[in-house]
C-alpha cells in the first residue's frame, strides 16, 4: 500500500463528522490557494487534518504544537529553498569549544574545506565549534539552523541577523532539517548534544528512514574522543549482537578536515544519489558501470536483493524526476530495506573506478 493510499484510510476512518460541505469547502480553498497540481490530494489531507484538531478541540496546548510545527516547517522550506541546488553538510560539535583550543582550529579548517568544494556548512548556529566551522566557511557557504532555549544559546557572529540563520522552538524539527538537508554528516567532539545527535543520525540511517550518507567522525590527530566510542560500539554492541558487522560501515574516522573531505568527496565521485521508485531502488550514477562489474553485484550483493538482481538503464527515468537528473545511468534493485551497512558497501563499489565504463 502506496504512502497516499494509506493517508486517504486514515482520513476516511478517522473523518468525524463525514460532512461532505466542509470537504466542499476544503476543496473550494485550495482551488483559490493552489489552482490543481500532483500536490494537491497531499494538501488537501493536510487542511483535513487540521479541520479534525478544530472538532475535537481537545487541548489547547496540542493544537499549539500543531500550529507551531506547520509555522516552523513552511518557513524552513520556504527559506531554504534559495539553497536547494547546494551539496551542504551538518557539522556538529560542542557549543563550548573556546576560540584558543585546537578543536576550534580544526573546525573552522574543516569549513574552510568545504567551502573549497562548494559545499555548504550547516551548523546549530551557536558558538564553539559551530561558530568555528561558519568562520572557516564564510556566510555564503553557512546555514545555522538554532534552536530557541532560555540559556546558552545564539546566533554566531557568522550567522547572527542574517537570512542564514533558521530558529526552531523544537529539537525534533531542527534535527529533521539537520538530516535532510545533509549531503554528508561531520561530527566533532563535543556533550550530550552531540553524542544524541551522533546516535540519532546513525539509527535513521541504520533503520532505512534516512538516506545513506557519510557520516565522518572527526578528531585531532592525537584525540580519543571518538576512538573511545567505537571501541565501545565494537566491544559491548557489536561483541553482544545488537549491531550486525555491516552497520559499522555507516561511519567513518578522520583525523583531519582533508582526510574528512576525501571521504565525502569518494562518496560521490560516481554516486549521485538513491531514491524509492514503487518497489525497486535505484543508485543514480554518474557513470554507468561496465559489465563484468554487473555480474560481480549480482553474486557478491545478492543478500541485499529480496528477490531478482541489478539491472542498468544508461539514462532516461521520467517517472518523477527532476529534467537535470533524468541523463544519470541508474543501477536498479528489489532492496530488502535492512541492509544499509551493505547498501553503503555497494556504494563504496559503484564509485571504485576498476568498476566503471
Amino acid at each position: 500500500m502506496s504512502e497516499d493510499t494509506r493517508a486517504t484510510d486514515y482520513l476516511s476512518r478517522h473523518w468525524q463528522t463525514g460532512s461532505s460541505g466542509v470537504q466542499q469547502k476544503v476543496d473550494e480553498l485550495l482551488a483559490l490557494a493552489h489552482g490543481g497540481g500532483e500536490n494537491t490530494p497531499l494538501y488537501r489531507d493536510m487542511l483535513l487534518s487540521v479541520v479534525r484538531m478544530a472538532q475535537a478541540d481537545r487541548d489547547r496546548w496540542d493544537a499549539k504544537i500543531m500550529r507551531q510545527t506547520l509555522y516552523e516547517l513552511e518557513e524552513a522550506f520556504s527559506r531554504l529553498e534559495q539553497f536547494k541546488r547546494r551539496r551542504k553538510v551538518t557539522v556538529f560539535g560542542s557549543a563550548r569549544t573556546p576560540l584558543d583550543r585546537s578543536l576550534y582550529a580544526l573546525a573552522r579548517d574543516m569549513g574552510k574545506a568545504l567551502s573549497e568544494h562548494d559545499y555548504m556548512t550547516i551548523t546549530g548556529g551557536g558558538g564553539g565549534i559551530m561558530e568555528a566551522a561558519h568562520v572557516g566557511a564564510g556566510l555564503d557557504n553557512s546555514l545555522g539552523f538554532n534552536i530557541t532555549l532560555p540559556f546558552e544559546q545564539k546566533a554566531n557572529r557568522v550567522v547572527s541577523g542574517t537570512s542564514h540563520d533558521l530558529s526552531f522552538r523544537f529539537f525534533f524539527l531542527r534535527k529533521l532539517f539537520f538530516v535532510k538537508e545533509a549531503d554528508a554528516l561531520i561530527l566533532c567532539p563535543g556533550g550530550f548534544g552531540t553524542l544524541d545527535e551522533t546516535l540519532e543520525v546513525l539509527t535513521l540511517i541504520q533503520t532505512g528512514k534516512s538516506p545513506v550518507v557519510p557520516v565522518i567522525l572527526l578528531d585531532e590527530p592525537d584525540g580519543n574522543y571518538w576512538k573511545g566510542l567505537t571501541s565501545f560500539f565494537r566491544d559491548q554492541l557489536l561483541a553482544e549482537g545488537y549491531i550486525l558487522e555491516a552497520d559499522l560501515n555507516l561511519l567513518q574516522l578522520a583525523n583531519s578536515p582533508q582526510q574528512a573531505m576525501r571521504h565525502i568527496l569518494a562518496f560521490y565521485s560516481n554516486y549521485h544519489s538513491s531514491r524509492w521508485l514503487h518497489d525497486e531502488f535505484v543508485l543514480r550514477l554518474n557513470r554507468p558501470l561496465n559489465d563484468a562489474a554487473l555480474a560481480r553485484f549480482n553474486e557478491s550483493f545478492a543478500d541485499i536483493c529480496a528477490g531478482g538482481g541489478f539491472v542498468q538503464q544508461l539514462s532516461g527515468d521520467p517517472q518523477g524526476d527532476e529534467p537535470e537528473l533524468q541523463s544519470l545511468a541508474r543501477l536498479t534493485f528489489p532492496f530488502n530495506g535492512r541492509a544499509q551497512g551493505r547498501l553503503r558497501a555497494l556504494i563504496d563499489a559503484v564509485n571504485t573506478a576498476e568498476n566503471l565504463l
